[in-house]
């Protein structure tokens, strides 16, 4: 480089002076910043969504679905949490309007107390089902005996032919 040379306590110099000047203005809070809002949080909003299922579309939750109904559903569950509503009654809101379906656990009652029932009932029978099974294959199989001709019946003309037929193959 052929240009211009700082010496080396110029530099110190520039950074002890940038130092100075930063220590100056201790970090604090942007003044650039809006307030914070008070009311619900989209993760608060969205933990009670999840629990409930749109009316409109079939076997979607509130919280990921993309229609214009649910995003105003899941704004009503924002107001009704600013206003210091309960997980619980926001849910009983739903069912009062749209009945049980909104659920995604249906309550135990009705017909519904199957749903909690019915799978380990299936699990325990398809359990002890492979364990009779692995039972009956370790089991050796019995001797076949062998079945003499003369045995069979004189009436018996089918069974005869039967055999006959398959002594000659």
């Amino acid at each position: 480089m052929n240009g211009l040379r700082i010496p080396f306590w110029i530099t110190a110099l520039g950074l002890g002076l940038a130092t100075l000047v930063a220590g100056l203005y201790p970090p604090g809070a942007s003044f650039a910043q809006e307030p914070t809002p008070r009311g619900p949080t989209e993760d608060q909003v969205n933990a009670i969504a999840k629990g409930l299922y749109c009316p409109v579309c079939e076997n979607i939750p509130l919280d990921v679905c993309p229609t214009t109904a649910c995003a105003e559903w899941r704004e009503l569950i924002r107001e009704k949490l600013a206003e210091g509503w309960s997980e619980k009654q926001i849910k009983d809101y739903f069912v009062a309007q749209y009945g049980d379906r909104v659920l995604a656990t249906p309550p135990p009652r009705g017909l519904n107390w199957l749903v909690y029932v019915i799978p380990p009932l299936a699990i325990l029978a398809g359990a002890y089902i492979l364990f009779r099974a692995m039972q009956a294959w370790r089991r050796p199989m019995p001797a076949v005996k062998e079945v003499d001709t003369a045995e069979i019946g004189a009436g018996d003309e089918y069974a005869a032919r039967l055999e006959e037929d398959l002594r000659r193959r």
